[in-house]
């Protein structure tokens, strides 16, 4: 707990979900938390659980597409807290879904605009800050399995995840000695983000959320195999555990924070098939000497087994 204690986190989405269990953890490991959410009333609701357990914690409400906003916000936190130590760029949403062909121009401004805009202008807001009181500090962005195995019909979801994951891949080579950035990229977990992703955009676009839809079917068995449903749902890991999971990755310095075993081949599949599409030329060692710095990122060479 000591190398938390008395710091701030500043964690998006933190009202609820996945965003909600990294700031409980957080709590629990002695930081002040800053909860950034749209929702009033999701911030009201988690804030009561800090409240009755002592923690420290604020709720700020705009939206991550909102610049001026989360710049604003970045001073508020540190007005209550102090310096800021941690930024979680959670806040993200589910997409459309359909060949990427069908998806409409809103749909995709939406999900460019929250899931890689909204990561992009965090760190604009907070990381200059981080860097200039000069105690150290970790950036946590959240991506999605997705980011690392995309599969069909879920393209908006998987372009702005997989961009996560390269941003986060960059900024970690950029940050200077004492801090770190890395990517949370979640299998299932349960949690309400099937309402959020109805909801925020149709507050974004200053209309009454109402009821959200009922939750689609299951996928049916590819090629007509039979499996139970219950079974695969027990595969989803209870929300409480995201936390704890992020925190683990952050003590041990992963770039990469991964909670589902079952994506393993279809990631593993993917990096082999980048590889046998390479040429196999002999490399020119002159070129790999005068451009080191876009052949190799040393960050990769970090990551440690899963232990």
């Amino acid at each position: 707990m000591g190398k938390w204690r008395g710091k701030t986190a500043f964690i998006t989405g933190g009202a609820s979900g996945l965003g909600l269990s990294i700031a409980k953890q957080a709590a629990r490991e002695g930081m002040n938390v800053v909860l950034a959410d749209l929702r009033q009333e999701a911030l009201d609701e988690a804030l009561a659980w800090f409240g009755e357990n002592g923690a420290g914690a604020i709720g700020l409400k705009f939206s991550v597409t909102d610049r001026e906003a989360f710049e604003e916000a970045a001073r508020e936190a540190e007005k209550k807290f102090g310096n800021i130590h941690l930024l979680c760029n959670n806040a993200g949403i589910g997409c459309a879904h359909g060949p990427l062909w069908e998806m409409s121009y809103d749909d995709t401004d939406i999900a460019i605009d929250i899931n890689l805009k909204g990561v992009l202008n965090g760190i604009r807001a907070v990381v200059p800050r981080m860097i200039g009181h000069g105690e150290g500090g970790h950036v946590v962005n959240t991506s999605s399995k997705n980011g690392l195995m995309p599969p069909p019909s879920l393209g908006l979801y998987n372009i702005t995840k997989g961009a996560v994951v390269s941003l986060t891949e960059t900024l970690a080579g950029e940050m200077p000695q004492g801090y770190g950035a890395s990517v949370f990229c979640p299998g299932p977990f349960k949690t309400n983000l099937g309402m959020t992703s109805f909801s925020v955009p149709a507050i974004l676009r200053g209309e009454s959320p109402g009821a959200p839809p009922s939750p689609p079917p299951p996928p049916p068995p590819q090629d007509g195999a039979d499996f139970d449903i219950e079974a695969v749902r027990s595969s989803e890991l209870n929300s409480d555990e995201a936390g704890r999971l992020v925190f683990r990755g952050l003590n041990r310095g992963d770039l990469y924070i991964i909670t589902h075993s079952e994506f393993y081949e279809g990631v593993r599949a993917r990096c082999e098939a980048i590889l046998r599409a390479f040429p196999k030329t002999p490399p020119n060692e002159a070129f790999k000497q005068a451009f080191s710095f876009i052949v190799y990122n040393p960050v990769f060479s970090k990551q440690r087994e899963y232990r």
